[in-house]
């Protein structure tokens, strides 16, 4: 509601048009006037009166008519109407209120009763209005909060089938962006893990699909479950063999001693498991090989078909590491040992003359880890 509030007075008699005008504008209103039923119904559109004082008997177009006519077109904002009718006209307040009149008064007007039903209505309006604009509020934060939640479940959806295909790391880095594209070519400091399940081959060669389906299930689930507890990052899975690396596309702390403690966690599960294969005639064990050093990372493949992957010498050394390893073997490089030699102890086992490595290589059999 405006300030101050505005009143238009329709009243084809000028006296009575005065006398009221005179009385409201001395109390601080701001009064409009029309002379006639359709005037009224002009102004009142044009003006957006806070009240209409709304006399009865009119040319061209009545008072109850016009009130009927503007409580059909009226907004949400609600402007009262107060009917002037004669004193004898009590037939006219009751056409005049189910038409839709808010209050009514007599002719002659009292001053005093005018000025009480005015203010009285201005504060219905005030109060109709507040509570109106809090509705309409709410229903914005409504509105606000369904689309936030939506977007928000559209996302938990993004990222959890994205999650399906990558790291949660990846995913979420993925959903969320920023300054960098976690997609696009990087170069990063690494450490990979090479996985083997020794025997696997001769395994799948006599076994029946359903018992290779079964040995991979467990298999891929317990080692899954591991990488995600170590904050790794799978970058592929080829039926017994993985390859994790860590410190991208999130960068974390200590990605040498993640790298290490989680293989020690995959070698002790293993264990478990192979003593059950062992127990329905099969013969599979865990070989690991960990090394250190710089790769290109980021999204490669075709349109359709992309995998997230590194690429560099030190996924070589990885994967020949994991190669030289043998049954419960876990091979480090010397740049794994150098940064995590108070952790672990450790047999040399090098140097080792490792396919693709002109140079021999330096390498070390993990034995346990130290208590904390």
């Amino acid at each position: 509601m405006r300030t101050p509030p505005r009143v238009l007075i329709a009243d084809d008699n000028i006296a009575n048009v005065r006398i009221l005008s005179t009385r409201l504008t001395a109390d601080g209103y701001d009064v409009v006037t029309a002379r006639d039923g359709e005037e009224a119904l002009a102004v009142a559109r044009a003006a957006e009166p806070d009240l209409i004082l709304l006399d009865v008997m009119m040319p061209k177009v009545d008072g109850i008519e016009v009130c009927r006519r503007l409580k059909k077109l009226q907004d949400p904002s609600f402007t009262p109407i107060i009917l002037v009718t004669a004193m004898t006209d009590a037939k006219d307040v009751i056409a005049g209120l189910e038409a839709g009149a808010d209050e009514y008064l007599t002719k002659p007007v009292d001053h005093a009763a005018l000025s009480a039903r005015v203010r009285s209505m201005l504060r219905i309006k005030s109060l109709h209005d507040t509570v109106a604009a809090q509705a309409l509020e709410i229903a914005r934060w409504n509105a606000t909060l369904e689309a936030r939640v939506a977007e928000q479940v559209a996302e938990l959806e993004r990222v959890s089938r994205l999650k399906r295909f990558f790291s949660p790391q990846l995913a979420d880095a993925i959903v969320t962006g920023g300054a960098a594209d976690p997609l696009r070519p990087h170069r990063r400091e690494i450490c990979v893990v090479f996985l083997d399940l020794r025997g696997f081959t001769a395994f799948a060669e006599t076994a029946e699909p359903e018992e290779v389906s079964d040995v991979l299930g467990a298999y891929h689930a317990e080692m899954g479950r591991l990488i995600l507890e170590h904050e790794g990052t799978l970058e592929r899975f080829t039926g017994d063999g993985m390859m994790i690396f860590f410190n991208d596309p999130v960068p974390v702390t200590n990605p040498e001693e993640r790298a290490v403690r989680m293989a020690e966690a995959m070698r002790a599960r293993i264990r478990v498991l192979s003593a059950e294969w062992r127990r329905r005639g099969y013969d599979l064990d865990l070989s690991m090989g960990i090394a250190k050093g710089y790769a290109t990372i980021g999204a490669i493949g075709f349109e359709g078909r992309r995998d997230y992957a590194a690429i560099g010498s030190v996924t070589n050394l990885a994967s020949r590491l994991c190669a030289e390893a043998s049954h419960d073997q876990i091979l480090i490089s010397q740049r794994i040992y150098a940064a995590i030699a108070d952790l672990v102890d450790v047999k040399d086992v090098g140097p080792l003359q490792l396919k693709g490595f002109h140079r021999p290589v330096v390498a070390y059999d993990v034995i346990h880890l130290r208590p904390s």
